[in-house]
């Protein structure tokens, strides 16, 4: 069904689970190293692999980074807490039970407010829990990556109790049409919030952050919730939004022909841009959830509690104020940066040395064409903030036009090296050389001697077609400002 048409005929209503990764050198109940990429299982022990007679410890630093997430998400930090194991099979979880939090969350209660289209929803969190990720199935076979069609499958454990806290919001209404873009701003305010905290490297394409979308249709807002479907570990931005757009439109084309919606857990096909069936979803009373009996219950003391509280870093809605005022850029422009993700990059660029519109132009132009164009978010692109700042002193310099510039960013992002060894090894500078400019210029007059006769009668806007003409034949580098000036030094 159109998307119009779902939403003329029925109420979406949503709640994002957002898993965060955190950044701490061990894992959550182990002293296994956390670092990504290592070779498969080589950073395990028999306690991340569930090896009997093994006891777990938790892991201080996560606990801070838990509570100082609940603290930034206005949320209120439990006195006292606990953990649980929640039952149930993966073949990537070596004990058959998840360590995770249930009815007694580290924090809850909380709230975050996102802007779009000038327009403030706030997002109320029901909980942040602390918990142990799971392992990776690696499916050898298939075309799609994916356990179906697949020959065999492999198991990699290095990730295997990593710490996460999982980040669950209440029902999220009354956001209409805006649905889609308001799961995406969600996640990425998250995201940048939890990269301002430095708990987590936050990179969705290495699965720092992944996020759960859960989307239900009512036929208006007065009627009860619907049953709901949760289209697992999203991650990417661009994804989150097409996912709940796609599930609005197809929850809609089912409820209209007479349909009933089953909930279940539902897989993101990225190439398809559709979701497919997964699982059933169980209730919480499917998981079997009974308190850790290894692990000591957690009671952080409100003097630490408030000790972190004074670690915080600006909070966003501050934050964008002190930008759009620094900076200088319209409403309009500061949407664009905030929908675009852009935000973080251009500030990086700008303490970087750059001007806030130079650093805004190259990001929100040529590196998010080619963001787009590669299926990636613009932090992933392959250019860094340091990069652009010293593309940008290039081009203020006068030794690159913009042109010239991109072929530049070409360079870069074919691991050329930095834009100034870019420009040495491609010889890209400007032509400046008098002596080089005024024989081209002598023979662009030859070759157009109408429009030379026009700039003699005064015509001095006629120096356009010259001018091309000096930089079609030098291949754009010729330094356009001292071509003109010469243009008109010999036809005046």
């Amino acid at each position: 069904m159109e998307y119009d048409e779902a939403l003329a005929n029925f109420d979406p209503v949503m709640g994002l689970e957002v898993h965060v990764e955190l950044g701490t050198r061990s894992k959550m109940f182990c002293g296994c190293s956390t670092t990504f990429g290592a070779e498969p299982n080589t950073q395990v022990c028999p306690v991340c692999l569930g090896l009997p007679g093994s006891m777990p410890a938790v892991n201080g630093k996560a606990i801070e980074s838990a509570i100082r997430i609940g603290l930034a998400l206005n949320c209120e930090i439990a006195e006292w807490c606990r953990f649980a194991r929640k039952n149930y099979f993966y073949p990537d979880m070596p004990k058959d039970y998840q360590i995770s939090q249930y009815d007694e969350p580290i924090a809850f209660d909380g709230w975050m407010d996102v802007e779009v289209d000038g327009e403030t929803y706030r997002i109320e969190i029901e909980r942040a829990h602390m918990e142990e990720d799971t392992g990776k199935s690696l499916h050898v076979g298939g075309a799609t990556g994916r356990i179906h069609g697949a020959a065999y499958s492999l198991l990699d454990y290095n990730r295997s109790g990593v710490p996460l806290v999982e980040i669950v919001t209440k029902p999220i209404e009354a956001t209409r049409e805006k649905a889609p873009a308001v799961a995406r701003a969600y996640v990425q305010q998250l995201r940048d919030l939890m990269r301002a905290l430095d708990v987590s490297e936050a990179k969705m394409e290495q699965g720092n952050l992944r996020c759960d979308a859960n989307l239900s249709l009512r036929r208006t807002p007065s009627d009860p919730l619907g049953t709901r479907t949760e289209t697992k570990n999203v991650n990417s931005l661009r994804s989150i939004e097409r996912a709940v757009r796609f599930e609005i439109c197809r929850q809609a084309a089912v409820l209209t022909a007479g349909g009933s919606i089953r909930q279940e857990t539902r897989h993101w096909q990225e190439d398809s841009g559709t979701t497919s069936p997964g699982r059933s979803k169980e209730t919480a009373e499917d998981y079997r959830y009974f308190p850790e009996p290894d692990l000591v219950p957690v009671a952080p003391s409100r003097e630490w509690v408030e000790e972190l509280r004074g670690t915080l870093p600006e909070p966003p809605a501050e934050r964008m104020k002190r930008l759009v005022e620094q900076w200088q850029f319209s409403d309009l422009e500061m949407r664009d940066v905030i929908a675009s993700g852009a935000t973080n990059v251009i500030e990086a660029t700008v303490e970087q040395g750059a001007s806030p519109q130079s650093a805004r132009k190259w990001w929100m132009s040529e590196l998010a064409r080619r963001a787009n164009e590669a299926g990636v978010e613009l932090e992933a692109v392959g250019m860094t903030p340091a990069q652009v700042a010293q593309l940008q002193r290039l081009v203020d310099a006068g030794t690159l036009n913009d042109k010239i510039a991109r072929q530049v960013i070409d360079g870069v992002l074919a691991g050329e090296g930095d834009p100034e060894a870019v420009v040495a090894a491609r010889g890209l500078a400007v032509v400046s050389d008098d002596g080089a400019l005024s024989a081209a210029v002598d023979e662009a007059i030859a070759a157009n001697p109408d429009v030379a006769d026009k700039i003699r009668g005064g015509k001095v806007q006629a120096a356009g077609a010259l001018i091309g003409a000096v930089m079609k034949q030098m291949k754009g580098q010729a330094d356009a400002g001292r071509v003109r000036e010469l243009i008109l030094e010999k036809l005046s």
